[in-house]
């Protein structure tokens, strides 16, 4: 408890401190006009107040992994408590803000031009297709989850109406909407309601976890991992954890909000305020997936594979009911549902503005949208049908993976215009091992030995962190 106490304080510290500091780095100026007025065009291009801004921002990003992975990552014990604080602060809230403020300045571009424009027409070129078609796998992954959770709320009486499939159904109409209309007419408006659902399952269960006495463990017992399977900690933890810490589907979001800020000034709160909230709701299902399974990794195991498979939302469903009562449980339940479907309906909507965006169709009607969004719907609709374990474990990869691409643009950034491009380079060094020696090491990927794997991954990771400061020191003596 005491070490849970602690990382909540944290992130409120970081939030302050660090996050000033970040600030200060990227300057801003209130008196620059933001592209919502200077490109405004009643879809896209809107302004809103900045507490609508954070709502959606923080909703877009807050799918099942800062729940369902802070669920799995404390598995491997409260090194998931370090992870989830440290990397919250020093590169999960930086690549999102930084990455929201630079598609500001360039008039809300999407990820993929922004890394082009830093790295390159060929690594633009890499980022259009891998950043479309993580989108699109978002969608297919986040239909799949709340249409379980939904099936499970319902009667059994209620035939195909209580099905996962029915529920599915729904939720991609839903989203079809969702990517077509203005952002104002039906995001705009329902997002409000599902962030009261997910405000009172965070406040729920965080009060839950000081109410219920069950064994915590504390920060001593976080450098060796305490995994059912043995994991090792690096580099499964840190893929296990993403959107809690660092995600690279944030920076995929913060465009479509940079679009819609009224001021500069906003975005502390807009981009790196929301990742910092997700870091709440991580650590606090963190805390309750653990304390409710008497502090036991085993029992968590076991309590999750009590369906036949290791499914987190077990262990969601049984918290929400022992701790919150009927009425409670319901509300926190939508509150988990309402957060994957608030990121697979952006997911596809930002599908369609990347798709938009590199082929200079614009967006002004209905039916160019529909020319750009038909093919994306058909290619999520057929992701859907792959078995969801093995769609999730590969989105893991992939989606910290983008976040190298997202970061080492942004050093460049900060390289090219004289500012501390340290503060990036760091983190972007990090992930680089971390995905390098995940792809080598799991079973899902090339499965080599682990310290095999674990050498290469550093010596990748030297050999780019090289190769970046040569052609930047290169460039800009060329351009002297």
């Amino acid at each position: 408890m005491i070490t849970f106490t602690i990382a909540i304080v944290a992130l409120v510290l970081g939030y302050v401190l660090y996050g000033a500091f970040v600030e200060r780095v990227m300057g801003v100026d209130k008196n620059r006009p933001t592209p919502a007025y200077t490109k405004q065009d009643g879809i896209d291009y809107i302004p809103m107040p900045l507490w609508k801004v954070f709502l959606i921002q923080f909703l877009n990003i807050a799918g099942t992994g800062p729940i369902f992975g802070a669920i799995s990552g404390i598995l491997f014990g409260p090194a998931a408590y370090l992870w989830i604080v440290l990397g919250c602060i020093f590169a999960g809230s930086v690549h999102d803000y930084m990455s929201g403020m630079i598609s500001l300045r360039r008039n809300g571009a999407s990820l993929p031009e922004i890394v082009g424009d830093e790295l390159g027409s060929g690594i633009r070129l890499i980022m259009r297709v891998f950043s479309l078609f993580l989108m699109i796998m978002v969608g297919a992954v986040f239909v799949t989850t709340p249409a379980g959770l939904l099936a499970g709320m319902i009667p059994s009486d209620w035939g195909f109406f209580g099905t996962a499939e029915f529920w599915s159904v729904v939720i991609f109409c839903y989203y079809i909407m969702a990517t077509l209309l203005p952002i104002n007419a039906l995001i705009g408006r329902i997002y409000p309601v599902f962030g009261l659902a997910l405000l009172i399952m965070a406040i729920g269960v965080f009060v839950g976890i000081f109410m219920h006495s069950g064994n915590m463990p504390e920060i001593t017992e976080a450098f060796h991992t305490h995994h059912p399977k043995e994991l090792p900690i690096f580099p499964f933890l840190f893929i296990t954890i993403a959107c809690g810490a660092i995600s690279g589907f944030h920076a995929t979001q913060s465009p479509m909000m940079a679009r819609c800020l009224q001021n500069e000034r906003h975005g502390r709160i807009a981009f790196y305020g929301a990742m910092i909230t997700e870091g709440f709701v991580a650590l606090i299902w963190a805390a309750a997936a653990i304390n409710y399974a008497g502090g036991s990794t085993n029992n968590l195991a076991d309590i999750m594979a009590s369906t036949g498979k290791a499914n987190p939302a077990v262990i969601v469903n049984f918290i929400c009911n022992d701790w919150m009562g009927r009425v409670g449980a319901i509300l926190a339940i939508l509150g988990v549902v309402a957060a994957p479907i608030t990121s697979g309906d952006t997911a596809l909507r930002s599908a369609r503005l990347i798709t938009a965006d590199f082929l200079h169709f614009k967006q002004d009607t209905i039916w160019r949208r529909l020319v750009v969004s038909v093919p994306i719907f058909v290619l999520a609709g057929t992701l859907m049908l792959i078995d969801f374990d093995v769609l999730w474990r590969y989105f893991g990869w992939f989606n910290q993976t983008l976040s190298i691409f997202t970061l080492w643009a942004i050093t460049a950034y900060l390289y090219k215009n004289g500012k501390p491009y340290i503060i990036t380079m760091i983190p972007a060094m990090f992930m680089t091992m971390v995905c390098t020696s995940y792809i080598l090491v799991a079973p899902e990927g090339f499965a080599v030995n682990y310290m095999i794997g674990s050498i290469i991954s550093i010596v990748v990771t030297i050999g780019v962190a090289i190769a970046f400061l040569f052609v930047f020191k290169s460039r800009k003596t060329l351009a002297a």
